[in-house]
């Protein structure tokens, strides 16, 4: 059986009432899609392209439920070319030759073949190398979807040969328009059951789907299963709200999700917004991070951006840890929500991590002398003969504990690393570092 002989365009008029209702009420065309206005406006890119037939490879870009397989079969739909969908979790080199092959005997007959590869960032290097050839040869026309930035999941050769489109999350008006159309559509959504909904209950779905089309439509689908169940004929608030059970939250542990939801989170300590550390910090519990994951970026946070200006950040930190270890979730959750709290509202001061910075930056730079011979211990008469130990002071036995003694290297000599701030306890270090100064020059 030839993979072209299941086109899923084709098949679109025929869907079952089993289908579930997202599926059912796939738009057909453009004027039926809701959403990414920036990219299918009249005028706009995608749309442009679309209509005028390019036959450009893409990706779109974008999270779970805002459209991407959905305009992947429109365009296929609008260039009549065949389509077929590929799977980046299930399929792997030998299912890729095999789509190739019959995409360049159906070329040979003049049909065009639009692949769609969901999920492209999963495919590693070598498999995404085997699309190439085609997508260069123009046998195919690929169209990959990816919840991930393809700046660091596709390969720069099969990148640099497509355009990428950025689709962005449905707002919750657009949602709820979705929902209605669901609603009162006869033929593929809801309408010939007779269920209606309060627009509290449509207003609850949108806002706990989290810009998922998908998600609000199968949550719709669900409350109306329920209302159908107990002989109502209405979704009201409550039991929208029962369908739901839980908010999907958009997040994922290893994508760029993680990374930008855990940026924003540093980012508000350091900006002592202890409103908004909560926040970013609840988000990623609630969608279900690893809490350790969480405790050893906020002990980060306390070495990096708070420092010696309130150095018992480190210690509460630290305490935090072991407190989520002890407890577990959700009660340990408390301990590194306070310690969060703590260090948005801590002084600030970055300039132990900045000394340290320089001290590896020179370390890279400069060559690596040898420690100088008054520091070097000289446990044996020949090392006392080199010279080993000789001029050294100890500090205890000097007037002020601090001799006038140089301890960095020759070419480093003088050189400033640690410049504290005047935050917090920092400025009491600044006032013993001036004092420690003034000691050394009196020595002179």
């Amino acid at each position: 059986m030839s993979l072209f002989d299941a086109s899923p365009v084709a098949k679109a008029a025929g869907v079952s009432r089993q289908t579930p209702l997202a599926e059912r009420m796939r738009p057909r065309t453009l004027d039926e899609y809701v959403g990414q206005e920036h990219l299918l406006a009249p005028g706009k890119p995608l749309r442009l392209a679309i209509e005028g037939d390019d036959p450009t490879s893409m990706i779109f870009w974008g999270p779970p439920g805002t459209g991407k397989t959905t305009l992947a079969k429109i365009i296929a739909h609008m260039t009549q070319a065949s389509f077929i969908e590929f799977s980046a979790v299930l399929s792997g080199i030998k299912e890729i030759k095999q789509v190739m092959a019959e995409a360049e005997k159906a070329a040979g007959y003049g049909s065009r073949t639009i692949l769609f590869v969901d999920e492209i960032h999963r495919f590693n290097k070598a498999q995404q190398d085997a699309f190439l050839p085609y997508v260069e040869r123009g046998t195919i026309r690929l169209i990959g979807a990816t919840t991930e930035n393809p700046s660091f999941e596709i390969i720069a050769a099969l990148l640099s040969r497509c355009r990428v489109y950025t689709l962005q999350p449905l707002t919750e008006e657009q949602i709820v328009s979705l929902l209605v159309r669901a609603l009162h559509d006869s033929e593929r959504g809801l309408g010939a059951s007779g269920i209606d909904a309060d627009d509290e209950a449509l207003a609850t779905i949108a806002a706990y789907a989290s810009g998922d089309a998908r998600n609000a439509l199968n949550a719709l689908d669900v409350a109306a299963k329920l209302a159908q169940g107990r002989g109502e004929k209405r979704i009201t608030k409550t039991l929208a709200a029962e369908a739901l059970q839980r908010r999907v939250l958009l997040y994922d542990k290893q994508g760029e999700q993680h990374y930008d939801i855990i940026s924003a989170l540093h980012k508000s300590v350091r900006n002592s917004d202890p409103d908004a550390a909560l926040y970013w910090m609840g988000r990623m519990l609630e969608a279900g991070e690893d809490p350790m994951y969480v405790a050893r970026r906020v002990v980060r946070m306390a070495v990096e951006d708070i420092g010696l200006a309130a150095p018992e950040a480190l210690n509460l930190c630290l305490s935090a840890k072991d407190a989520m270890h002890f407890l577990g979730h959700p009660e340990g959750e408390l301990a590194l929500a306070q310690a969060v709290v703590y260090l948005a509202l801590a002084p600030k001061s970055n300039a132990v991590y900045t000394a340290y910075g320089a001290v590896q930056a020179d370390i890279e730079a400069t060559a690596a002398e040898p420690v100088p011979l008054h520091l070097r211990n000289a446990p044996t008469k020949l090392m006392k003969e080199l010279d080993y130990a000789k001029g050294y002071q100890y500090a205890h036995d000097v007037e002020g504990k601090v001799a006038d003694m140089e301890c960095l290297p020759h070419s480093l000599a003088g050189r400033r690393y640690y410049l504290p701030t005047g935050e917090g306890r920092e400025k009491l270090l600044a006032q013993r570092m001036d004092e420690i100064a003034r000691i050394k020059k009196s020595k002179r």
